[in-house]
């Protein structure tokens, strides 16, 4: 049986809470990383068996976290997942990947190097009037 990769979701507010939700239902949630101690203090005592943290650099040192969600400001997108994808680690950020278009290219070019993958959340990608009939 093919083992259940480990997820953090790093910022949880807005749309952030919503991925926290569905990885947790999931089973893949293991850490939610925020800068925001009250947010964290409230994911406390809603996810008990999920760790917190505070910084980037505790989800990145963790061995036991294969991959990262990423659902902050947009202006944060593109450093958060190179740092993440230079850790090794599978990325998913929320839209927009990134703000201009050579970021983009870099982070692409740094998931084919490190063989990771590099998701971008498309809500209705999937729905069935844009899928070909």
């Amino acid at each position: 049986m093919k083992q259940q990769a480990n997820v953090a979701v790093i910022g949880s507010g807005y749309w952030g809470k919503n991925l926290v939700r569905n990885y947790h239902q999931l089973g893949a949630l293991k850490l939610i990383c925020d800068k925001n101690k009250t947010i964290l203090s409230n994911f406390r005592e809603q996810y008990p068996d999920v760790e917190k943290c505070l910084a980037l650099n505790d989800v990145l040192s963790r061995k036991n976290i294969h991959g990262v969600v990423i659902a902050t400001p947009a202006e944060t997108h593109h450093t958060l997942a190179r740092e993440a994808l230079l850790a090794g680690k599978h990325v998913y950020v929320e839209k927009p990947l990134v703000l201009d278009e050579k970021n983009g290219e870099e982070l692409i070019e740094l998931a084919l190097q490190n063989n990771s993958v590099l998701m971008v959340g498309h809500l209705l990608r999937y729905h069935p009037v844009w899928l070909p009939t």
